[in-house]
């Protein structure tokens, strides 16, 4: 059975600028575990994004919604993800929260 994750982070950047943080976030993230990705996409429409990854044979989705005051991430991981869930959890909370704070510098690639 699947488990669901939801993480909200306030910030006062306004939509365009969390927005951008998030996307620089996602692509230093990306690069980061590249070799260690099958597969993964990212569609935005509007202020809102599906994302799909797949690695060691597992799909796990999840939606981010970029709100005037908040980020929303909602995650779905599959079953034996979700036995990590707490543990991703805190990693997806800790990169939200930095990527969103004032005085940010997104990291070199």
């Amino acid at each position: 059975m699947s488990k669901s994750i939801v993480i909200t982070v306030p910030h006062d950047l306004g939509v365009e600028a969390a927005k951008k943080r998030i996307c620089e976030r996602i692509d230093a993230l990306r690069g980061a575990y590249i070799d260690k990705l099958a597969y993964s996409e990212i569609k935005w429409t509007g202020d809102k994004a599906d994302l799909r990854v797949v690695a060691l044979g597992q799909s796990v989705t999840a939606q981010i919604d970029v709100l005037p005051e908040q980020l929303r991430i909602e995650v779905q991981l599959p079953w034996l993800l979700g036995m990590l869930a707490n543990k991703i959890q805190g990693v997806l909370s800790s990169n939200a929260r930095d990527a969103l704070k004032i005085g940010y510098t997104p990291p070199k690639g």
